[in-house]
């Protein structure tokens, strides 16, 4: 506090209610990046503290799934891959969906995850949905890193593929899935701060979500009659393009791609404002 003239006083930070649904404080967000930075090696540090593999299971795990995804819908469900080799195919979608699910996953419950601390100390909220988004952002990143390394082993080897110019869309991709699972998450739990049965849920319905995906198939093995319904889903456009971009083969829209951003940004914004509004008197519920 620092005192301008007898009787008036000038203060750092005022905290005050909310007067609109919009009003939505992303610079408060901004003073505390401090704390965010801290949530995030918080995040990381606990989650692999008393792990033998420790950090290396950023490695395992997508490798563990690309080499099942492989076996059970490359060699015995005899599912085609748009002439690029399996293992890239599958961990191109992988990557993408991890990053979107965990965030949506852990997003959905962060009322119920942190109750103690909101109940304790002010700070923005949205802290806490975006520290998760951060951390995951750097798990996809070393994910993103094995891709390449896969990449240049079968590039080695003489396989099949290709760079385009559509790789230049990576960070914009990148950041439509944080959007996406940022909106989505924040969405999920505001209800499941009332309805705890949905928390349940949200896991298993994330799984089934995903086969509504082009994670496991190309775009172009769908039959005409439903390509509409996939491409219905924002993470579609995400990943044919990632596809497109670094293997040089995939099923790519504008108008897809441009109406997926659209859905993002609103799902999003509504996210957010939702969240808000929840986090009044969530304490209240939790």
């Amino acid at each position: 506090m620092e005192i301008t003239t007898p009787g008036e006083e000038n203060w750092d930070m005022v905290i005050e209610a909310r007067s609109n649904l919009f009003q939505l404080r992303l610079r408060d967000v901004w003073h505390y990046r401090d704390l965010l930075v801290l949530l995030v090696r918080r995040d990381f540090v606990s989650f692999y503290k008393q792990t033998v593999l420790g950090p290396i299971w950023f490695f395992v795990q997508p490798l563990i799934t690309t080499l099942t995804y492989t076996l059970v819908f490359g060699r015995l469900a005899g599912i085609k891959t748009d002439n690029l080799p399996a293992p890239l195919f599958y961990m191109a979608g992988i990557m993408a969906w991890n990053y979107f699910s965990e965030c949506l996953v852990k997003t959905s419950t962060v009322f119920r995850d942190n109750a103690h601390i909101f109940g304790k100390v002010y700070f923005p909220r949205l802290i806490m949905p975006l520290s998760i988004v951060i951390s995951n952002l750097v798990r996809f990143a070393v994910q993103a890193l094995l891709f390449f390394g896969m990449m240049a082993f079968f590039a080695i080897k003489g396989d099949h593929f290709h760079v385009t110019a559509y790789a230049l869309l990576f960070p914009v991709l990148v950041f439509q899935m944080a959007l996406l699972g940022l909106g989505t998450g924040m969405i999920v739990s505001a209800m499941t701060n009332r309805y705890r049965d949905l928390a349940l849920l949200i896991a298993f319905a994330t799984q089934l979500l995903m086969y509504s995906t082009t994670v496991v198939y190309p775009l172009s093995k769908v039959p005409s009659s439903i390509r509409w319904l996939i491409e219905a889903n924002p993470l579609t456009s995400s990943i044919e393009a990632l596809r497109l971009g670094f293997l040089g083969a995939g099923t790519f829209s504008w108008g897809s791609f441009g109406i997926g951003l659209v859905v993002t940004f609103v799902l999003a914004l509504f996210g957010i404002v939702i969240f808000n509004k929840v986090e009044r008197n969530f304490i209240d519920t939790v």
